[in-house]
């Protein structure tokens, strides 16, 4: 029956993003729910990547979404998070509302931003981010 119920709703968390069922997570999940609390309506990661088949497994065993974010102390932490209920797992996602980012070209390190994939400086800028700066930087 675990099998069974793994199989469905990490199918299901595919097509639809779902990451609850009302049979299944009440005949096989209700234990996993219960080692971190029984009541998580929300999860999120950072400081390091996770493989995808983890995160969806994770998502499904405790039936809560699980957002990956990146950021760095300079910006004051979390700058990108993945949407709740998208269902691709490994990627952080857009930018979060008060940040802007840039890539910046770096040709002499053939970092550009018209590479496949875009290579380049990450700058950013917003009113979370604190430094000497206000404004963004011209090159930035």
């Amino acid at each position: 029956m675990i099998k069974k119920a793994v199989a469905f709703k990490l199918k299901q968390l595919k097509e639809t993003g779902a990451v609850v069922d009302g049979t299944y997570d009440k005949l096989v999940f209700k234990k996993t729910k219960a080692v971190i609390g029984g009541n998580v309506r929300l999860m999120i990661t950072g400081s390091a990547p996770i493989a995808s088949e983890v995160l969806d497994f994770l998502k499904i065993c405790f039936c809560a979404p699980l957002n990956e974010g990146y950021g760095m102390s300079e910006t004051t932490g979390g700058s990108f998070t993945t949407k709740v209920g998208d269902p691709t797992s490994g990627h952080v996602g857009g930018s979060v509302a008060n940040v802007k980012m840039r890539l910046r070209d770096i040709p002499e390190m053939n970092y550009l931003h018209t590479n496949n994939p875009p290579k380049g400086e990450v700058c950013f800028w917003g009113p979370s981010i604190k430094g000497i700066l206000q404004e963004p930087r011209k090159d930035c």
